[in-house]
């Protein structure tokens, strides 16, 4: 999976792991979710395809590092200490659908048939899947987790980081 992920940088291009600044970790993942949304809405208006190649692979680049960092670090946090743990079971099932519709994508090319739908289908995936977790599961830790997402923020920030350098 990581030889996936380093084609998908080479051709994401510019990936930059200098800004990734500390803070409340839930904070990080929602500022995650708006830079993902953004990118599905410019490649939406996109026709090049060498563009579309690009800003497809910088989708599946963030969206990899994105849920690798829940899966590490929040989720296991979530299932500790929060009572509804089912809300990381679907989260983590969206996870699986997301992560097969990306390997998807980073074998194809923007000429291919189903190219663009598979984006498209990922974009409402994550849509709905950031609704889930920005509405129920990120409040609901935020009340019921006796942690200091700062200090997470810390940890998530520095694995980012290393991940994101790795890719180089």
């Amino acid at each position: 999976a990581s030889a996936d992920l380093a084609r998908m940088a080479k051709k994401a291009g510019d990936i930059s792991a200098e800004r990734i600044v500390p803070g409340d970790a839930l904070k990080m993942l929602e500022q995650d979710h708006r830079e993902v949304e953004a990118f599905f809405e410019q490649y939406e208006k996109l026709e090049d395809e060498s563009e579309k190649l690009k800003l497809a692979a910088k989708i599946c680049v963030a969206l990899t590092v994105h849920t690798r960092l829940e899966e590490e670090l929040i989720y296991p946090l979530g299932r500790k200490e929060i009572e509804e743990t089912d809300l990381i079971d679907e989260a983590e099932v969206e996870h699986a659908s997301a992560k097969q519709l990306i390997a998807d994508t980073a074998r194809m090319s923007p000429g291919d048939d189903l190219f663009d739908a598979k984006v498209k289908v990922l974009g409402e995936y994550v849509k709905h899947h950031v609704k889930e977790e920005e509405n129920e599961l990120f409040p609901t830790m935020k009340k019921e987790a006796d942690v200091d997402f700062y200090d997470v923020g810390k940890k998530m920030a520095a694995r980012k980081t290393a991940m994101l350098t790795d890719l180089r």
